[in-house]
């Protein structure tokens, strides 16, 4: 570790060179969402190729097929960025995942800037994939390129994955990473820095995800939409049903009401209820920063434990139904319910689904009514935890502790990042989520940022994170 000193002082010489380098980054328009901009992706996919083979790294373009939308239009997927930066067999090896793409944005949507020119106001780096997360992929590339000019030998073996599809969920990329699990099946460990941290001031490190289970509820009760006037109170309405059904799915203070999931819930462990205790986290802040009426609790560790270590259930909405402003008279013929649960440890999204239908069933056949009813399951994506005293999160611990003071800490997340699920699989190594942005960094809303001091912090983070694995 003795070359921190002189790494940590040339990341802040340099730090404007790499703001320079994110701004370039920033200016490619890499909105997945939008088929007009999948030249874009694929430019930023070639782009970042091109840092890395700079840098003399090995590096390719995965192919992973094509894309078929909604039009019956093909569109090719943009490439994954495959990168190995030293082959020493005597050294360990660090996988880095990482995404190139982003969420769409218009200035007329809010922004104070312009979404793709990165713009530096008291500190703070304004830009569309700022923060998520072309921000820590370049902070990743400036820690090699600093290293490099010192002379400084890598101290372990590094294979990067870089997606543009991430906030398309990932098509294509389990398939890529499956084709050539050849290249990557002697991982040691593996890093992605693509969350936050909990608050603005105190780094963390991720050692758990919810996964998702998503439902659709339809309920039918005639041909066509019917007036309400000429036929209101002569048919049993769909909608009346739907808004039956879902209003005992969860309680006003979060409990969810379908009998079983509660038991499927791994217990908590001591050592675990403890790190809740250490966490910084004001209750009072989370409630005025989300503008909040109110909490499902008051208490730290209930809330927390709520939005990561529990399942949730909320309800998004109700296709068929009208919800344009003003009165309309109709009652309509078709509605669909959506709802999701966020689920855990050891919930798994099949004994979930069983759960859910069973539930639903018996509520419909209690309701007896003559009307259609169907329940379908949308995707669905499994948990992911991990053990937070292995040697990766001891080694992120340690880079943090140099960089910041401070021990950081340990915190689950109530989403989902499906891919760090298909790495631990596919390549048996330990995965740690590293954050380098805070809390308030606006991630796929206006005015997306990343603070300056997180950005040079987070090269440090990084560079000392790598030196630690190694010792």
């Amino acid at each position: 570790m003795e070359h921190m000193d002189a790494v940590f002082k040339a990341i802040d010489e340099h730090q404007d060179e790499f703001i320079d380098l994110l701004r370039e980054s920033v200016a490619i328009r890499s909105v997945s969402a939008d088929p007009a901009r999948r030249g874009d992706c694929i430019r930023m996919s070639e782009w970042t190729r091109d840092q890395l083979r700079n840098l003399g790294a090995e590096t390719s373009l995965w192919d992973l097929g094509k894309q078929q939308l909604s039009s019956g239009e093909e569109l090719p997927l943009p490439p994954a960025v495959f990168g190995v930066y030293g082959r020493d067999k005597s050294k360990k090896t660090l996988l880095i995942y990482g995404h190139l793409d982003v969420q769409p944005a218009e200035k007329e949507d809010g922004w104070n800037t312009d979404p793709f020119e990165l713009t530096e106001i008291n500190g703070k780096l304004f830009g569309r994939g700022s923060t998520d997360d072309k921000g820590p992929v370049i902070a990743w590339i400036a820690v090699l390129k600093i290293l490099q000019r010192l002379g400084i030998d890598l101290p372990i073996n590094i294979k990067f994955v870089l997606e543009c599809m991430e906030e398309s969920s990932s098509e294509g990329l389990d398939k890529g990473l499956e084709d050539n699990i050849d290249k990557i099946s002697d991982i040691t460990y593996s890093c992605i820095s693509d969350n936050y941290w909990l608050g603005r001031n105190k780094p963390c490190l991720t050692y758990g995800l919810r996964g998702i289970c998503y439902y659709f509820v339809e309920i039918s009760c005639a041909r066509q939409d019917l007036h309400s006037g000429i036929n209101g109170g002569s048919v049993p309405e769909a909608l009346n049903d739907l808004m039956w059904i879902m209003s005992q799915l969860v309680t006003v203070d979060g409990q969810i009401l379908i009998p079983g999931i509660a038991e499927l819930v791994a217990p908590v462990t001591k050592e675990e209820d403890d790190l809740y205790d250490k966490i910084d986290f004001c209750v009072d802040t989370f409630k005025n920063e989300t503008g909040s009426h109110g909490l499902i609790s008051d208490s730290k560790k209930d809330l927390l434990m709520n939005r990561w270590r529990y399942p949730s259930l909320s309800l998004h909405g109700v296709e068929g139904a009208f919800s344009q402003p003003g009165a309309k008279t109709v009652i309509p013929a078709k509605v669909t319910g959506k709802f999701s649960l966020r689920i855990v440890p050891h919930m798994t999204p099949e004994a979930t689904d069983k759960l859910v239908t069973s539930y639903l069933e018996s509520l419909w056949a209690k309701r007896k009514s003559p009307n259609t009813f169907k329940i379908t399951s949308g995707h669905g994506g499994m948990p992911w935890v991990a053990d937070f005293r292995d040697a990766n999160f001891s080694a992120g611990s340690k880079a943090i502790e140099r960089v910041y003071g401070m021990t950081p800490d340990f915190t689950r997340e109530g989403g989902s990042i499906p891919v760090t699920l298909t790495i631990q699989d596919l390549t048996k190594s330990p995965v740690m989520l590293l954050p380098i942005g805070a809390s308030d960094d606006m991630a796929h809303s206006q005015n997306e940022k990343i603070n300056r001091e997180n950005f040079v912090k987070g090269m440090k983070v990084l560079a000392a994170y790598l030196f630690e694995l190694a010792a």
